[in-house]
């Protein structure tokens, strides 16, 4: 083994269950992936075949936010669909193993896009049909018979009141957080905007899969001259709702150049980067038309779901930072929280006053 991502990873149990899941191979190696704020990421070599562990981070506490089992199922039900994904592989629910359930599927080969647009993509048609790409791999997870491949609500999700209980989560996301970092500083406009949400969440579209992160770097671009979405990652959020929530949640990451004579600032790049406002990429307006057109979905009342998708990002920025301030990580992001989190809670109140829109 040439490197380890991790030294807890106990590689000898690693190579013994792959050696039954996947066959007999001399060779291991295991790498860390750089980034996330997820799920534990380990790229992993075995023999001649190149594979993907995931696994809660080594100090997750909650016990849903990461549930890889979940995140398994849903990619193994998503084989053989529209939705790019990764093959799966194998799941193991003993904890014994390498210390918190984990699962396999097959690396695939790609760019992941975070803050640098790839030079291949770096023309007016390749840019336009990367934005096309993102939208075509939205519209598809919307469109899978979710019960048909054995995502059943009632079982895997309740679609009912998804928006409802939207809300009340990061309402209490929040809450949470606030019992720390307010003693640092204040957020007032959490409180405002969480009541807001709560008093006009508008009637459901009709029920899908949602993906629940559905953004530009939870996305693998194949390592072609042309746009194509090769997987979908990152599906810990992933149930079953209103999937306009997921288009709100994913034109929150997609800057736009026309700005009704306000500000539309990136403030992260690593979350929003700056490159998608360039001329030869659509506006938001005209990803939002390129989705009512592919999906036959119409995008009523944005502004809740912009604003729902603004609170979303502040609540959980919140949770980073309690985590920072309470010592339980050493990480530059969740420090700058301290500062993003206000200006996304006031671009959330921007949204719900009229300020910011499409």
């Amino acid at each position: 083994m040439s490197e380890q991502a991790d030294s807890t990873l106990d590689t000898a149990a690693l190579r013994s269950f792959l050696d039954r899941a996947v066959g007999p191979a001399d060779d291991l190696t295991v790498t860390g992936e750089g980034g996330g704020y997820s799920n534990e990421t380990l790229f992993v070599t075995w023999g001649d075949r190149d594979l993907v562990v995931r696994r809660p981070p080594p100090d997750e506490t909650a016990d849903t936010a990461h549930d890889v089992l979940r995140e398994y199922r849903i990619l193994d039900a998503l084989q053989g669909t529209n939705v790019p994904v990764a093959p799966t592989v194998a799941a193991c629910e003993d904890e014994s193993v390498l210390g918190a359930p984990f699962y396999v599927m097959d690396r695939i080969k790609g760019d992941v896009i975070r803050t640098e647009e790839p030079d291949r993509f770096a023309t007016p048609d390749r840019r336009d049909a990367l934005a096309d790409a993102l939208v075509g791999a939205l519209v598809a997870v919307h469109d899978v018979d979710y019960d048909a491949v054995g995502l059943e609500a009632g079982e895997f999700g309740y679609p009912e009141g998804y928006l409802d209980r939207q809300v009340e989560r990061f309402q209490e996301a929040c809450i949470w957080a606030l019992d720390t970092t307010s003693e640092e500083r204040e957020v007032p406009e959490l409180y405002e905007v969480g009541s807001w949400l709560a008093e006009h969440a508008p009637d459901e579209s009709a029920h899908a899969l949602v993906h629940g992160d559905y953004k530009l770097d939870n996305v693998l671009f194949a390592p072609d001259d042309e746009p194509r979405i090769a997987g979908v990652f990152d599906w810990e959020m992933s149930t079953l709702g209103d999937p306009l929530a997921d288009l709100g949640y994913a034109l929150h990451f997609w800057p736009d150049r026309q700005t009704d004579g306000g500000t539309d600032v990136v403030a992260d790049e690593q979350f929003a980067p700056s490159f998608l406002t360039h001329e030869d990429y659509p506006t938001r307006a005209e990803f939002v038309a390129r989705y009512e057109r592919r999906s036959g979905r119409e995008f009523e009342n944005p502004r809740f779901y912009l604003a729902l998708a603004a609170f979303k990002m502040a609540a959980l920025g919140e949770m980073f930072y309690a985590r920072f301030l309470r010592g339980g990580v050493d990480d530059p992001m969740y420090e700058r929280m301290g500062e993003g989190v206000p200006a996304q809670a006031e671009r959330a109140l921007a949204i719900i006053e009229g300020e910011w829109t499409l």
